[in-house]
């Protein structure tokens, strides 16, 4: 029994498993960041962020005055950012229950002008109220000529197609403009009166229904009259309509500011008020609009313990790091899979780092010069026969000094290329010098230029897949994927065959065995 037990857990199978489970992990972590917080995979995505200001202006008459403004809420398929009322002298409150902003001053006089800021983001698909219950619609009071026109406009509407609503919106749309009765609205009518008759024909077959005030959001947009909607509610919920063209839904880029028919705008204490909205829109970056997204979507994962609500300055730190265990997969794959001999475990992926900071053909020019002048000072001091430790030293201080001279003499010159060595890594610069150096007197200098060959080529490998903006930007958003990377670097190290180098090498036993 324990021998099976032994034989089901193995190393290998154990990992395996863990690997699935951190894929699992992670996978669901993306989704729950793009769903919910808004990361995207690309780095460059940018959010469109509106900035909707309503001017109030008006005469004060003396004494008191009060403004009412109807404004949008969460509800009305955009996010809110921030919002911002400038009043000076005005008391602020809200009256949630009817989605309006109430602005109170006392001993008002002359002309007053008030401002109303709102930032939006997200389109979401419009939802209108949702499930909320309307409240029940009495049969408006009609003479016997008006009841006759709607039974004719219900029959008519029949042969329309769409919902109900859509159907009258048709059929009242094209009696317009071909009547075949009574004309149903006077010549000059204007779009509140054309909702207010379509309201009046859908409290016929007691359907309620309800005037939308909505805002375009266009572009340096100006406009003192906003675009009418009509809400009705039909079959458990309320559903919005255009009604030029009967279609369900509030278009992209479009706010609702007030429904229900009421005023925009209620000045007491004033007379001459105007009502004046602009549109402007600025962008925001992904980590910026994330971090909004995160504060008002997260319910489950914590948003302000992450990594992503610190200082910038650590986040720029982190992200680096982030970016650390993929090069370590590429250098284990290198050095297990394809058999790569390197000086140094992880030299390669240290002078990838460096690579990223220079520039990929200054750093490969200047690592090669200082390599070439470190084993020649290496080679001059070994004929003293120093010891160990002052040997390393005395090559540690020689890359200290050739990279300050490289540096100053790249200053002064302008040379790009020269001002690169300040990048490298002193410790490990000195120790590819100094294990260059014991390999060339133990192996030769093939197997010494070999293995300098073989360094930079991995190096070169990290570099390439650490250096793209995009991957570092995925590593960093969704940092879930190091834990996959944990489980394979693990898996690797329990292969046991042959790496791909060695396939040539013994070659010919195969061809013995044969």
């Amino acid at each position: 029994m324990k021998l099976a037990l032994c034989r089901f857990f193995t190393v290998r199978k154990v990992l395996s498993f863990l690997l699935l489970l951190s894929v699992a992990y992670a996978g669901y972590g993306i989704y729950y960041k793009v769903k919910y917080w808004g990361f995207t995979l690309s780095p460059n995505a940018l959010t469109d962020v509106w900035t909707v200001e309503a001017k109030v202006s008006f005469d004060a008459i003396g004494g008191d005055a009060k403004v009412s403004l109807a404004v949008p809420d969460n509800k009305d398929g955009f996010k809110i950012l921030s919002e911002e009322i400038i009043a000076k002298g005005y008391d602020v409150s809200r009256d949630k229950k009817n989605g309006r902003v109430v602005l109170s001053g006392k001993d008002k006089e002359g002309k007053q002008n008030l401002y109303y800021r709102l930032s939006i983001y997200d389109d979401a698909q419009y939802q209108a109220s949702g499930m909320s219950v309307a409240a029940k619609v009495q049969r408006p009071l009609l003479t016997e000529e008006e009841r006759g026109q709607m039974r004719k406009l219900w029959d008519l509407s029949k042969l329309q197609k769409g919902d109900k609503v859509q159907k009258i919106i048709s059929i009242v749309n094209q009696e317009i403009a071909t009547p075949t009765m009574t004309p149903v609205l006077p010549l000059n009518y204007t779009t509140k009166e054309f909702a207010e008759k379509i309201i009046q024909i859908l409290a016929y077959k007691r359907i309620p229904a309800r005037i939308a005030w909505t805002i375009k959001l266009e572009e340096d947009k100006k406009t003192d009259k906003p675009d009418i909607m009509l809400e009705a509610y039909l079959d458990g919920k309320w559903t919005l309509y255009d009604l030029n063209t009967a279609k369900i839904g509030l278009p992209k880029n479009w706010v609702i500011f007030q429904r229900g028919g009421v005023s925009l705008l209620d000045v007491r204490g004033g007379e001459n008020s105007k009502i004046t909205f602009s549109v402007l829109k600025t962008v925001a970056t992904p980590a910026k609009m994330a971090e909004y997204r995160a504060v008002a979507n997260d319910k489950l994962m914590g948003y302000k313990y992450s990594i992503y609500t610190l200082p910038i300055l650590e986040q720029n730190t982190l992200k680096w790091l982030m970016i650390f265990p993929l090069a370590i997969l590429v250098v284990v794959i290198m050095r297990n899979v394809i058999g790569v001999s390197t000086m140094g475990t992880f030299t390669p992926m240290l002078l990838a780092m460096a690579l990223v900071k220079t520039g990929f053909w200054y750093g490969i020019i200047c690592f090669s010069v200082m390599i070439v002048l470190g084993l020649i000072m290496r080679a001059v001091v070994a004929k003293l026969n120093l010891l160990l430790v002052p040997r390393i030293s005395f090559v540690v201080i020689f890359v200290i000094l050739l990279i300050q001279a490289l540096t100053v003499v790249g200053y002064r010159f302008n040379y790009a290329v020269v001002s690169s060595a300040i990048f490298f890594p002193i410790i490990i610069t000195a120790w590819i010098i100094e294990r260059a150096s014991i390999t060339w007197e133990e192996d030769g200098a093939a197997n010494t230029i070999k293995e300098i060959i073989f360094t930079l080529f991995t190096a070169m490998v990290t570099y390439f897949v650490v250096s793209s903006e995009y991957v570092r930007h995925v590593m960093f958003a969704f940092n879930e994927l190091n834990l996959v990377i944990l489980f394979i670097v693990m898996l690797l190290g329990t292969y046991t065959g042959y790496r791909l180098t060695e396939l040539k090498r013994f070659a010919p036993l195969a061809g013995e065995d044969k």
